[in-house]
């Protein structure tokens, strides 16, 4: 009988620092049994690369993280604050066994998370996570490390150089962001120093913002889930282009020279015809979510691409990629995976391809980003406190009558959240007063169910 998975969401395990997950004794834990689970190969040296973004938690548990794995035997790099997509590619170039991001990506200061990675840069499958968990409840205390096998921890001190590096060469050769104007928000995460410092080497005028974390400041007012003041000040310093990462930078959201806000679908449609007329993208299909716009899908298809799509989760997202061979996939949210360049969501090498677009085409941001007219869209949240209401079944009788009242005219997208206690409740339509009577209704729904 498979393993089932418990500690781990879709997006690794996350929590409340200092409280059940989030605690040192759940991070010693993970590095001892992740760190016996990827040492069965051959009988070598294992190293795992460790990095984090700015939390004030992290160091702790980082340090937790460092033990676990050492007392497994497994050496442990560390990087410090790196983008998550570093990680990946560091684990992947540096032949580690492992990759390990200590972050809670978008959430504030006072969560935070494990991410992990395979050997070849990719996150865990569900069935390996639940693997890792299994052998979590068991005692290990008998295939730790010797004392002469014990794992040795060293600090890589070019990291943020090699990622920089990274970074610049998924740019097209040729070409140069000289006499653009770009304003870079970094979400006081883990992309502060190496992301302003990878536009302006490729010679764009740099305005940094959300730069200078405290270990308390991780996405407080600022990065993707909170663009206000990024737009403000692409307007205010007459910017050419205004980028907005998250807390970990594998998210980007786009400001135009207007202060005009663009998400992840119409940087998707943008890459998938520009990739397209260059003959770069990959069997002319684009995988993303559940949640990307109708609009976006229309768009596509008078292009002649396909949109296939995934349920909601990068890792989903680039399972699907991987197995029908695309190269470009994403989420409305902002994560954008381009994987001729990352295995997993990269903000500034998805940040690059649209100055890239800009460049070789000689317009503006809000020429190149207006993809696609969306479709009238609502997303709203019902917190609920014990097991999920949608597991209820007046819950489908609900979703019964949305589907119907949207038949042929929109559609509903109804799920939990993987990271928090959570319904998602989305519908959109080409009626607006359709779409916000539908989700008003089903939240209704929900709230009765759960007192909130």
């Amino acid at each position: 009988m498979a393993n089932k998975r418990s500690l781990f969401g879709t997006d690794g395990i996350r929590g409340t620092a200092n409280s059940a997950p989030m605690t040192v004794e759940v991070a010693q834990k993970l590095g001892q049994a992740a760190g016996l689970y990827f040492m069965r190969s051959e009988n070598r040296r294992h190293s795992v690369v460790l990095g984090k973004d700015t939390r004030l938690s992290g160091y702790m548990l980082e340090c937790a993280l460092v033990a676990g794995f050492l007392s497994a035997g497994m050496d442990v790099i560390l990087v410090g604050p790196l983008p998550t997509p570093a990680i990946a590619m560091l684990t992947h170039s540096l032949r580690a066994d492992l990759g390990v991001m200590i972050s809670a990506s978008h959430n504030p200061f006072t969560d935070n998370g494990i991410k992990l990675f395979g050997p070849d840069g990719f996150k865990l499958s569900d069935g390996v996570e639940a693997d890792i968990e299994a052998l979590m409840a068991e005692d290990l205390s008998d295939r730790l490390a010797s004392p002469a096998e014990i794992g040795k921890a060293s600090r890589l001190n070019d990291a943020a150089g090699r990622y920089i590096e990274n970074a610049k060469a998924s740019f097209p050769r040729g070409l140069r962001l000289d006499g653009l104007k770009i304003v870079i928000d970094c979400a006081n995460g883990s992309a502060y120093r190496v992301a302003p410092k990878a536009l302006w080497e490729l010679g764009a005028e740099v305005i940094k913002i959300g730069t200078n974390p405290d270990g308390l400041n991780i996405n407080d007012g600022v990065g993707s889930t909170h663009p206000e003041q990024l737009c403000a000040a692409v307007k205010e310093h007459k910017a050419d282009f205004g980028i907005a990462l998250d807390g970990d930078a594998d998210r980007v959201l786009i400001a135009d020279e207007n202060g005009n806000l663009v998400d992840g679908d119409q940087i998707l449609g943008l890459i998938a015809t520009f990739w397209k007329q260059h003959d770069r993208l990959n069997g002319n299909i684009v995988v993303a979510t559940i949640m990307s716009n109708m609009g976006l899908e229309k768009a596509l298809k008078k292009e002649g691409l396909e949109l296939q799509r995934t349920a909601v989760g990068d890792r989903y997202v680039v399972e699907r990629m991987r197995e029908i061979g695309s190269n470009l996939g994403g989420e409305q949210s902002g994560h954008m995976v381009l994987s001729d360049y990352a295995t997993t969501g990269d903000g500034l090498i998805a940040a690059l391809q649209v100055l890239a677009v800009s460049v070789e085409t000689k317009k503006p941001a809000s020429e190149i980003c207006k993809f696609f007219e969306p479709y009238p869209q609502l997303l709203k949240n019902v917190r609920y406190t014990g097991e999920s209401p949608l597991k209820n079944p007046s819950i489908e009788k609900v979703k019964q009558w949305a589907e119907e009242r949207l038949a042929g005219r929109g559609r509903l997208v109804l799920r939990a959240s993987g990271t928090e206690p959570l319904i998602r409740v989305m519908v959109e339509a080409e009626d607006a007063a359709l779409v916000e009577d539908v989700v008003d209704t089903v939240c209704d729904a929900i709230r009765e169910l759960t007192g909130e």
